[in-house]
C-alpha cells in the first residue's frame, strides 16, 4: 500500500471517531440525561435540572472513551449499542413516569 493510501485510510479514522464521538456522544449522553430525570427520586424540575448537569459529564466521558478504544467500529458500537438500551428503557418509563406525574 502506498503512503497515500495509508494516510486517507487513518484519515476516514479519525473522522470516523470524531463523528462517533460528537453525534454518538450526544445522544448517548441526550439518552441517558432522560433516564436519569424519569428514575431519580427527586422532585421533577430537580431531577431534570441534575440530569442536565450531569449530562456534561456523559458526553465528555463518552468522547474520551470513542478515543480510547482501539478501533473506530468498537467506538461506533460503544455509541449505538448503549444507546439504544437507554432509550428503550426511557420509552418503557416514559408512560410510567407520565401517569405517576398527572
Amino acid at each position: 500500500m502506498s503512503t497515500a493510501n495509508l494516510s486517507l485510510q487513518y484519515r476516514l479514522q479519525v473522522a470516523s471517531r470524531v463523528v462517533a464521538a460528537v453525534v454518538g456522544g450526544y445522544m448517548l449522553a441526550s439518552a441517558l440525561t432522560v433516564l436519569i430525570a424519569l428514575v431519580w427520586p427527586l422532585p421533577q424540575a430537580e431531577a431534570v435540572l441534575a440530569s442536565m448537569m450531569l449530562g456534561f459529564v456523559w458526553y465528555t466521558l463518552a468522547v474520551m472513551w470513542v478515543f480510547s478504544v482501539k478501533s473506530a467500529t468498537r467506538a461506533w458500537l460503544g455509541m449505538v449499542l448503549p444507546t439504544s438500551i437507554v432509550a428503550a428503557l426511557c420509552w418503557w418509563l416514559l408512560p410510567v413516569a407520565q401517569g405517576a406525574g398527572a
